[in-house]
């Protein structure tokens, strides 16, 4: 639960199904987060007003790179956001939180949020979509290409400890429906991703206003404060690892999926140690479309700043 939309929905929607069908088993959530992280506080807040039983997963910088070569080898990958979101959610800092589960808790059968952002256009830049048709084309691109990025991360963080992950987003059923509908609505409505979903819940109470409302957060920068994003953390210690030299010796070293950062370069490096010349298993590197790009990080982008600043 990292008190975003979708993941807010799956537990609000599980817990009531769970009341209505008289089980007695409480529903856990599991949050997990820096101390003054956003996702944390929201995550708490939907906890609270849902009634799940919660929990809190607090690490520190140190122990997200401590993991960085075991969650690569979990992984299979060395996209950059795919690693980063593994460690620092938004997506629920999967590896780590996994990991707690797996230690503390008995539970086995994980839900998730994975591929609403996908299917539903969630994406920050979907605002810079040149058509609702060329937004669907780029959705259905995205949930194409899910077994690379975001439900490889998510099948590999959770089945790393043994957990069995679960994607009601992802529906087959709720898929068809969701794609069968005219591609304008649903694209971005009045400067808000996901409009439509939203809207879908606006009189439900399942849970509070302001979480359905809320913005997305920018990638794997939810368990941190906007102050000290978890790509600027990682990019710091990064910066000690990979020398210029390295850099411009990138395109001989790796001359397929060329890192054109330091931290491309690092992740690639471990993935050379435990997978050497399976390069091309990654096809391309996940990247926004439609803007001028250079780190996948939503942080990066102008209509993130704004909103942020607002």
């Amino acid at each position: 639960l990292s008190g975003g939309l979708d993941s807010s929905l799956v537990a609000a929607t599980l817990l009531k199904q769970l009341k209505e069908a008289h089980v007695q088993y409480p529903l856990q959530t599991f949050a997990i987060g820096m101390e003054d992280s956003t996702d944390l506080l929201a995550a708490r807040k939907v906890a609270n007003h849902i009634g799940s039983e919660h929990h809190e997963v607090l690490f520190n910088s140190e122990e997200g790179i401590q993991v960085l070569d075991e969650v690569i080898f979990s992984l299979e990958t060395y996209d950059i956001t795919t690693v980063r979101a593994s460690v620092g959610p938004c997506s629920g800092g999967m590896y780590l939180v996994s990991k707690y589960i797996r230690k503390n808790t008995d539970s086995v059968v994980i839900f998730s949020g994975e591929g609403s952002d996908e299917l539903t256009q969630g994406y920050i830049y979907f605002h810079k979509a040149p058509s609702p048709e060329k937004a669907e084309e780029e959705s259905e691109r995205l949930l194409k290409e899910l077994y690379l990025f975001d439900v490889l991360r998510a099948d590999r963080t959770t089945a790393a400890h043994g957990l069995e992950l679960r994607v009601p987003f992802l529906d087959h059923r709720f898929s068809s429906y969701y794609l069968s509908l005219p591609p304008d609505m649903r694209i971005p409505k009045n400067g808000i991703e996901k409009h439509l979903l939203r809207e879908t819940f606006e009189d439900s109470n399942l849970i509070p206003k302001d979480i359905l409302w809320r913005p997305k957060e920018a990638f794997s920068d939810g368990i941190t404060s906007v102050k000290n994003s978890w790509f600027r953390i990682l990019q710091d210690y990064i910066e000690h690892q990979v020398d210029d030299a390295m850099m411009a010796a990138a395109a001989q070293k790796f001359p397929f999926n060329t890192p054109k950062t330091k931290e491309g370069y690092y992740y690639r490096q471990i993935f050379e140690r435990h997978y050497p010349g399976r390069a091309d298993w990654l096809t391309h590197y996940w990247m926004p479309r439609w803007i001028n790009a250079t780190d996948p990080s939503a942080r990066t982008l102008a209509h993130y700043k704004a909103a942020a600043k607002a």
